[in-house]
């Protein structure tokens, strides 16, 4: 490690040399006084892919112009190459745009190429100033018996990068393939998917560690060391995990399935290895469950066999009024609303006498469980329309207070008006 050190500090050196120190304040001047003079305004009519290669063109242009009579522009033109292929990233992007969802695109940018892209930068500097070869057989230390390189370090980080960011879109592909062979679900494609990823993941790290020395000896020494981290800490994390993959299997949460969560529908986006994304649908939030919650708690699912929900709506109307055409005009009520589904038929009952009103159950079917809410106001607008033009009182309770006058109290009778009876 502390070789490795030196050589970092050696490339300071390079800050001695006057063409350096005039090289990298030439490039610190251009970026300021881009951002400062701001020419993508002047820019506008511009196409917006001849707008990004403007600045990155003018810098290599600069540094030609340096370069004729002499001069050293080796780190500008470095900078100017730099900033065109970053700019070119923006470029496949637009492309990739017309292939791909939005969301894959943004996350196969921002975790694979462009870290990729700064890899390889930082790769290609080096070389410039050392020889890499050298820096991969500097020895770091030693792991388990076997020495480990730089060189070794770095395979090791990258191809783990690679497994865990860039397995996404492969298993993707492969996980529809198998769906067009074996025609699943799609719910059951986005399981597979997962499934292939994982499994793909676990080889690729284990291929890891026996490259960078792993035997028997030190897989047994991993999993002691684990065998205590789960007691000091990592139990949550590791029954999350084992819980993700049995949910996998079991098949009973996928991605694209309904789930009631504390009375709200939620679709299951995405089954992590940690924690289920869902989303709701009301406020567009996104809710992270633990894996282990499915196995604790109860779950309602609406799409466990199939996407269609039964909804019920109940309603009051006058006791003046037939029950047998009040149940017509709900059930016909309900077949007029364009969501509600005709197969199986809306249902009326009659369910109770209330105080005020004979209380009515309508209960009706929808395809889409995650639009039950916006569904129950299109059938309860109907409802009202319906009521009132068929003169259908829906009444609401009423307290009538009755006022009556207290009759006087009669008086006992007095010895004036009952005189006593004389015997003679």
């Amino acid at each position: 490690m502390s070789q490795l050190l030196w050589e970092i500090l050696g490339w300071l050196g390079y800050l001695q040399r006057s063409a350096v120190v005039a090289q990298l304040l030439l490039i610190l001047g251009l970026s300021v006084g881009w951002h400062l003079i701001n020419p993508q305004r002047r820019l506008g009519n511009l196409h917006p892919a001849l707008r990004l290669l403007v600045a990155p063109i003018a810098v290599l242009l600069i540094a030609w112009l340096i370069e004729l009579p002499g001069g050293k522009t080796g780190l500008v033109s470095y900078a100017g190459l730099c900033w065109l292929g970053w700019n070119l990233l923006n470029l496949l992007n637009q492309l990739l745009l017309l292939l791909l969802p939005t969301s894959t695109i943004h996350q196969l940018e921002s975790r694979l190429l462009r870290p990729l892209f700064l890899v390889l930068v930082g790769l290609n500097l080096i070389s410039k100033f050392d020889n890499p070869a050298d820096l991969g057989v500097i020895k770091l230390g030693s792991l388990f018996g076997e020495i480990l390189t730089v060189n070794n370090l770095v395979i090791a980080m990258l191809v783990t990068y690679l497994l865990l960011v860039g397995t996404k879109l492969p298993a993707a592909g492969v996980a529809w393939m198998l769906q067009k062979l074996i025609s699943c679900s799609d719910s059951s494609r986005k399981a597979l998917e997962l499934i292939i990823r994982y499994v793909v993941i676990g080889i690729g790290i284990t291929a890891v560690g026996f490259h960078i020395g792993l035997n028997s000896t030190a897989l047994v020494a991993i999993a002691g060391g684990l065998s205590v981290g789960l007691g000091f800490g990592i139990k949550e994390v590791f029954s999350n995990f084992i819980s993700g993959i049995w949910l996998l299997f079991e098949g009973s949460v996928r991605p694209g399935e309904i789930l009631m969560v504390d009375g709200d529908p939620c679709e299951v986006r995405k089954l992590g290895l940690r924690a289920t994304l869902l989303w709701r649908d009301r406020d567009n939030a996104e809710l992270l469950i633990p894996n282990q919650m499915f196995f604790t708690a109860q779950a309602t699912s609406y799409t466990a066999t199939d996407r269609m929900r039964r909804s019920e709506i109940r309603v009051g109307a006058a006791y003046s009024h037939d029950p047998q055409i009040v149940l017509k005009i709900l059930e016909q009520t309900a077949l007029s609303v364009p969501r509600v589904l005709n197969h199986p038929a809306p249902r009326a009952l009659q369910v109770h006498y209330g105080d005020s009103a004979i209380e009515y159950s309508l209960r009706y079917w929808i395809s889409d469980p995650m639009s039950n809410i916006g569904i129950v106001s299109e059938v309860n607008q109907a409802i009202w329309t319906a009521f009132k033009r068929e003169g259908i009182e829906i009444p609401f309770p009423q307290q009538v207070n009755t006022v009556r006058e207290i009759p006087p109290l009669k008086s006992e009778p007095s010895a004036a008006d009952n005189p006593p009876l004389s015997l003679h």
